[in-house]
């Protein structure tokens, strides 16, 4: 979790996040949102060296549905030979909803777990107290599900911290940093490192950035020790004025400029060793 890491040639975690909850085929007709398709471009993208993918599911129109979540996971499985399944329990403020994505059959070997609040344009504010969290937490601990702290500001970082002191976490902590616009952290290069610096001991960290901000912070992340995400739920475009074609383009590019660096992709069983998972 240092530039050390990065000089030692620590193998880096490639994330994949293919599709979201909140922008649909109107924004990008190459985006996924069936099962199916979701799976095709899971595939494609373990084969280029991801070895997290994270799952959101979408009904048939497109909208954003937590129980559509199991159908996306068999799908998954069917067309993946090893990737880990990450369940999203973010995206929405019912708690009912939330836990969908932990209670699937079977369970997935890791869940996002938001460390609070956070507004995600003019109409969407997603909502999330400290007693759901825990709540949260607690099962995926009873479930041996490995969670991933998703930090969207600095105030966020706080509650990993307090979360850690209520005894709810297994070592190593992974810890995702969040840039971008309204109440995510304000994307630069010097709050990657503020945000890094900060980080508790004995944990992992893996960083994503929106929109023009992905290329050039999850660059700077493997430089400082970290893991990465990289995908279509992040970032619907190649570069300026160019959609993305798919996941998979998105992850090359990653994984290309990962080899340029001397930083080979971790394997989903490299991976599971690295975050503990069993």
């Amino acid at each position: 979790m240092s530039y050390t890491d990065y000089l030692n040639g620590d193998k880096v975690i490639l994330t994949v996040a293919t599709t979201g909850g909140v922008h649909g085929k109107d924004a990008n007709p190459n985006l996924p949102e069936q099962p199916a398709e979701i799976a095709e471009q899971v595939a494609a993208c373990e084969e280029l060296g991801a070895a997290i993918c994270h799952v959101h599911g979408r009904d048939e129109h497109g909208e954003n549905d937590a129980a559509r979540l199991q159908a996306v996971n068999d799908a998954i499985r069917d067309r993946c030979d090893d990737i880990i399944i990450q369940n999203t329990t973010g995206g929405q403020s019912e708690f009912e909803a939330r836990v969908e994505g932990i209670r699937t059959d079977p369970v997935p070997e890791m869940a996002s777990l938001d460390m609070g609040p956070f507004n995600r344009g003019k109409h969407i504010i997603t909502e999330h107290n400290r007693h759901n969290i825990e709540r949260l937490a607690r099962e995926m601990k009873e479930k041996g599900i490995k969670p991933e702290l998703e930090v969207f500001n600095n105030g966020h970082l706080n509650e990993v911290y307090r979360l850690i002191e209520t005894g709810l976490l297994e070592e190593p902590y992974y810890i995702n940093l969040i840039f971008g616009s309204g109440t995510f952290s304000i994307p630069s290069p010097e709050n990657v490192m503020n945000l890094v610096s900060n980080l508790p001991e004995n944990s992992e960290f893996n960083l994503l950035a929106t929109g023009r901000h992905q290329l050039p912070l999850t660059t700077m992340a493997p430089i400082l020790g970290g893991h990465v995400r990289v995908g279509m739920e992040d970032n619907l475009y190649f570069r300026q004025g160019e959609p993305a074609q798919s996941n998979a383009q998105l992850v090359e590019r990653t994984a290309a400029i990962l080899d340029r660096l001397d930083r080979d992709v971790a394997t989903p069983d490299e991976a599971r060793d690295i975050l503990g998972i069993e």
